[in-house]
């Protein structure tokens, strides 16, 4: 198996397992971690995907990318907004 086949099993893999785990209640898909894991699995499948070219799965790549993306600015504007809890 050639390194890019490797990298995007192992992309795939992440997607699959962030998905599991919010199936399973381990992980809330407004979490941060659930937007890094799909935005990293989906980048590692697009390595691949360079290589053994298949136009949809490209397509689905980037937007899977975009949306990974805006949730993580979500996740960052919901941050910011809240308000700390008060010292005294």
């Amino acid at each position: 198996m050639a390194w890019h086949d490797v990298v995007g099993t192992l992309g795939v893999t992440i997607i699959i397992l962030a998905y599991a785990a919010t199936q399973a209640r381990r992980l809330k898909p407004e979490q941060l971690l659930y937007s890094l894991a799909n935005l990293i699995g989906a980048a590692m499948t697009l390595v691949s995907l360079i290589y053994n070219f298949n136009l949809a799965s490209v397509i689905i790549e980037i937007f899977w990318i975009l949306i990974s993306l805006w949730g993580i600015v979500l996740w960052l504007r919901h941050r910011r907004t809240e308000t700390p809890a008060d010292p005294s």
